[in-house]
């Protein structure tokens, strides 16, 4: 697809996504939103790809809407009045006017079958915030600033943030964070819990890639898919008897896949040569996908 707010770029199997727009300090809009979200349905099917990294062009990561558009800014149409019950069937055509356009984001993110990780390497504001939320780790750079700060704009957390920030902080910290609207340094973004740790600025994308690797490399795909979905919907059912059931397919068809090979290169001593693609999951999968959050 042609692309006008990102650069996509793979090396060994890393794709590398990068918000460009760095002249608006890669301020988000409706655009950008649909390239990232086709590319992270896009990036299931494509077996030359085994993680993905975030990153901004220039000296920002994403500064957050682009509060210059015109009309509505965040592209939601006025004239609507929509209701709990009109959002039931989110794939419903008029409903697209009123979705949430970083959220059309972070669901994607979440159903991705490939690790994700975010290199902030600038401030990250809004949804430049909230997008990461969805991803698999954040690394920033001591450069990073890190800004919920929707109560300043007399607006509301979104990209579904209020689903994925209690899970990444606890819900104390979270609602300290979206209630104060404090925009917080490198530092004091690791020690609230949203980033794993701060690098140099020339330090942050190999760090990246490192962790990509360490996740990813010489690991069969379809296991790392399901391990990846499994640990992120497994753990928002209300019984471990539910996980108990997902786990059991899981364990299954990996054993009677990848597994098999996975178990005789143990017992060989060499390395393992696993076959399966995360574009072909086990038959149980997308069933289960469907019916969970």
């Amino acid at each position: 697809m042609t692309l006008q707010t990102l650069q996509r770029s793979v090396e060994d199997g890393v794709l590398t996504v990068t918000l460009s727009r760095p002249d608006q300090l890669n301020a988000f809009t409706v655009t950008m939103a649909d390239e990232l979200e086709r590319t992270f349905r896009e990036v299931n099917g494509d077996d030359s790809v085994r993680a993905v990294i975030v990153t901004g062009a220039g000296r920002a990561f994403c500064a957050g809407m682009d509060l210059s558009s015109e009309g509505n800014v965040f592209g939601l149409d006025e004239a609507a009045r929509p209701t709990l019950a009109d959002m039931a069937d989110l794939s419903n055509p008029e409903i697209a006017r009123v979705r949430d356009t970083g959220g059309r984001v972070t669901l994607a993110i979440h159903d991705c079958r490939k690790p994700v990780i975010a290199a902030i390497n600038g401030p990250a504001v809004g949804i430049g915030a909230t997008m990461t939320l969805a991803m698999d780790a954040r690394l920033v750079s001591t450069a990073a600033r890190f800004g919920l700060v929707f109560g300043r704009l007399g607006i509301v957390p979104e990209a579904a943030s209020t689903w994925f920030l209690p899970r990444v902080v606890g819900m104390p910290r979270a609602l300290d964070l979206a209630l104060s609207a404090d925009i917080l340094d490198a530092n004091a973004t690791v020690e609230n819990g949203l980033a794993t740790a701060a690098y140099e600025p020339a330090q942050l994308l190999p760090a990246a890639r490192a962790l990509a690797d360490r996740w990813t490399k010489g690991r069969s795909p379809v296991a790392v898919a399901l391990t990846r979905q499994m640990l992120r919907r497994n753990a928002a059912f209300d019984h471990p008897a539910d996980a108990h059931r997902v786990d059991s397919l899981g364990m299954f068809w990996s054993s009677v896949g990848d597994g098999k090979e996975g178990v005789a290169a143990f017992l060989e001593k060499r390395t393992p040569d696993f076959t399966g693609q995360a574009s072909a999951m086990p038959d149980f999968y997308t069933e289960w996908i469907d019916e969970t959050p």
